[in-house]
């Protein structure tokens, strides 16, 4: 259930209601948003009475009840209106929002050595990506393959950002590594096999950080929502949704298939924002680009981009890793379509030359 406020209702009288709410055992969560102030009631609500809580204030504009399982994650939970997550990084805060520019997100499967993560750390920051992305704890399908290096990754990773001001998104797969995994992290990823390990989404969601929820291998978009909802439920509101592709019937060709409709169904769902990874869901780096494309036309609010200097000797995930030659392009070709959507800055480097760069013009029949 939640509460629409009148425009111009003081804090005073939103707190005086707040009391009253807590009184009936339900704790009032308070959204401010841009246009209308809205109270969120948790708890069980099924026994109350729209009419009884209409009737504490004149203030009040509406009582609805919000019908979605999602409860926190339900776009109705913030009355139609979406929410950005704020990242403070060494250099400024960087939005993720459906009103905000794109925010590229690039690097490495896997941190591997300082020179390699500084490296590509400086290239994709000159291309214009505002984060560094690196694996130090890496979940693989085989017990064999290369696990990442750990805790000392970790503080590659913050050497990386000292030298760059980059923000860092890495992947917590233990809630015994969370602490030193939030230590380095701006923002802490849940990745896909992890998505539904609850007691995990519930230390992420307590520790506080800004949280990259990754799709699950086969979950289905109540499932994901469901698992974004634990994390909101302990208390964080900064939830970013990642679709990195899904397992389906056809393996020969990518390694799983992009779900670009999840981007207007989440759009009608949720108020969270998006990333897409179009490097994951395709698998090979020959169709990052077409696949990063469509999401910006479908209105994705960032992308994540896995890049490597030598994406042959990666030890993992090398096939769907762009060179830093091929981001660099990548940026460029790419730009014309953000601008064109009013998503590109002048944060977004433009100092490569394109092979191929669309005026705004030619992609205006989209």
């Amino acid at each position: 259930m939640i509460i629409v406020m009148q425009p111009g209702t003081s804090t005073v009288e939103i707190e005086q209601i707040s009391e009253e709410i807590r009184r009936l055992n339900i704790m009032p969560e308070i959204s401010l948003g841009s246009h209308k102030t809205v109270i969120g009631l948790i708890g069980d609500t099924s026994e109350l009475d729209p009419r009884q809580i209409q009737n504490l204030s004149h203030s009040i504009e509406q009582v609805l009840r919000v019908k979605k399982p999602f409860k926190r994650a339900s776009l109705e939970f913030r009355y139609g209106e979406p929410s950005d997550v704020v990242v403070p990084t060494p250099n400024g805060p960087v939005t993720f929002g459906q009103n905000s520019p794109l925010v590229v997100v690039a690097g490495p499967c896997s941190v591997e050595n300082e020179e390699m993560i500084v490296e590509t750390a400086l290239a994709v920051k000159a291309a214009g990506a505002q984060f560094l992305r690196g694996g130090a704890y890496k979940p693989r399908t085989s017990p064999y393959a290369f696990q990442g290096h750990g805790e000392s990754a970790l503080g590659l990773l913050a050497k990386a950002r000292e030298v760059t001001g980059l923000g860092i998104i890495t992947e917590v797969m233990d809630t015994a590594d969370l602490d030193k995994v939030a230590e380095v992290a701006d923002v802490v990823q849940i990745g896909a096999r992890n998505m539904q390990n609850f007691s995990l989404l519930k230390k992420v969601g307590a520790a506080g950080k800004p949280v990259l929820l990754k799709r699950g291998l086969s979950a289905t978009i109540e499932d994901w929502l469901m698992s974004a909802e634990y994390i909101l439920a302990a208390g964080n509101p900064n939830v970013i949704l990642c679709e990195r592709g899904i397992r389906t019937f056809d393996k020969q060709y990518t390694r799983n298939t992009l779900d670009i409709s999840a981007i207007p169904v989440l759009r009608t769902l949720t108020h969270l924002p998006i990333m897409m990874d179009p490097s994951h869901a395709t698998g090979k780096s020959e169709f990052v680009q077409s696949m990063a494309m469509a999401s910006i036309a479908a209105g994705t609010d960032s992308l994540m981009i896995e890049v490597h200097p030598n994406p042959a000797k990666a030890l993992s995930d090398g096939p769907q890793s762009l060179t830093i030659e091929a981001f660099e392009q990548f940026m460029q070709e790419i730009a014309p379509l953000g601008r064109y959507f009013g998503r590109w800055t002048q944060n977004h480097s433009t100092t490569a030359t394109p092979k191929f760069a669309p005026k705004v013009s030619s992609i205006a029949h989209i």
